[in-house]
């Protein structure tokens, strides 16, 4: 399951979303959450699996590995949706005696689920199609009006996409702490829950050991680098906006005027 996270990879290919400028796809992504949100029913739902399925199919990405994204979390899924599901009052359509359904709690269990999976594939398609490098510049730039009043941008742009980054490399290090343990006969699957949490208390150890000693080998290349913040930096490749990036902002736009004109009128 460690090597199921998607959030945070890098997939490379020649579309046209991983041409978008990363200001665009940021903006793309955020608006896509809101709109989650925003839209309350079936037709909703189904405007945002439209598109959602034409910008992974545009991408090129695999839809089968934006999948794997979500077994890391099917877990957390399924406890809340039991959550809405048991606790949620209403009209009763499933009487267990000892706890109770309703269709209000089943509605809103199916709906967390959507918001939930949508979630986690249009931030993964984020990340695939975006270097962490141009989510910086991104980042940077979005937010660069608030240096006005005195926000240190960049160092927050950096720190954003540093720890991005850093989500692959280190579930790839835990994978491979766990698998040399297990080589020297730790067992994970065996025992109670109370066992199982046990036994994952000497991988944390060593995670946070390897944590520190990446951590510090990543100041130091930043600081043999003449690091010392954005005050005075320029970038190699500016970003600039280019015509598919304003077709897409239209899209988009477009795409939430329908998901609030649908949750009015509902």
């Amino acid at each position: 399951m460690i090597r199921e996270i998607t959030i945070g990879q890098y997939y490379r290919a020649d579309s046209m979303i991983h041409q978008l400028d990363p200001r665009t796809k940021i903006a793309g992504t955020i608006l896509f959450i809101i709109s989650l949100f925003v839209g309350k029913s079936i037709p909703a739902y189904i405007i945002s699996v439209v598109l959602l399925a034409a910008v992974i199919k545009i991408s090129t990405v695999p839809f089968s590995y934006m999948i794997r994204g979500l077994k890391a979390v099917f877990a957390i899924l399924i406890f809340s949706v039991v959550i809405n599901m048991f606790f949620i009052p209403g009209e009763v359509i499933i009487d267990f005696g000892f706890a109770d359904i309703s269709r209000e709690g089943m509605q809103t269990a199916v709906f967390m689920a959507i918001r939930l999976v949508f979630l986690i594939l249009g931030s993964s398609l984020m990340t695939l199609t975006t270097t962490p490098n141009q989510l910086t510049d991104g980042m940077e730039k979005l937010l660069n009006p608030l240096k006005k009043i005195g926000i240190p941008v960049h160092e927050i742009a950096m720190m954003m996409s540093i720890a991005l980054r850093f989500i692959p490399i280190l579930t790839e290090e835990l994978d491979k702490i766990m698998k040399a343990q297990m080589a020297r006969g730790a067992e994970y699957d065996q025992g109670n829950l109370i066992k199982k949490i046990k036994s994952v208390v000497p991988v944390l150890v060593p995670l946070f050991i390897s944590s520190v000693r990446r951590a510090n080998d990543l100041a130091m290349a930043m600081e043999s680098r003449c690091y010392h913040g954005g005050e005075g930096r320029t970038k190699m490749k500016p970003l600039v906006y280019h015509k598919r990036d304003y077709i897409s902002y239209a899209i988009l736009l477009c795409y939430l005027a329908v998901i609030i004109a649908i949750r009015v009128k509902m």
